[in-house]
């Protein structure tokens, strides 16, 4: 029974060690793609969307001007960013962004987002 616990408690950290791994990644594709908001660079900064969530920009024009019409900010401030497998939670400043990790790297599929106490976080792009 102790081993079971035992390897139980080295499951656990092994893949918290991987998680951990992949924080700095995701934290990095969230600051991009606020430095790219703030410099006003739509363009760039729809590259760090996932491919629906950049859809559902384009649904109402072209992704880089539907983003940037939404004013979105983010102060700069340290991010705390949690992994769970292939998704991630980065919060900075007053957002959070909720990120997927694929074949190209981490991307971007809600932004500018905020809780709602118990209900689902309410978000200004999703995809």
């Amino acid at each position: 029974m102790r081993y079971g616990i035992w390897a139980g408690a080295v499951a656990v950290s092994l893949l918290a060690g991987c998680a951990s791994a992949q924080a700095p990644a995701a934290t990095r594709v969230a600051e991009g793609f606020y430095a790219a908001v703030a410099a006003a660079d739509g363009a760039v900064a729809c590259a760090y969307l996932t491919p629906s969530a950049a859809e559902s920009l384009a649904d109402d024009g072209d992704c880089a001007s539907a983003l940037l019409d939404l004013k979105l900010t983010a102060t700069p401030a340290p991010a705390r960013t949690e992994i769970w497998g292939d998704e991630a939670q980065v919060k900075l400043g007053g957002d959070t962004l909720f990120l997927h990790r694929s074949g190209q790297g981490w991307r971007i599929r809600a932004a500018g987002c905020r809780p709602m106490g118990v209900r689902p976080y309410q978000c200004e792009i999703e995809g």
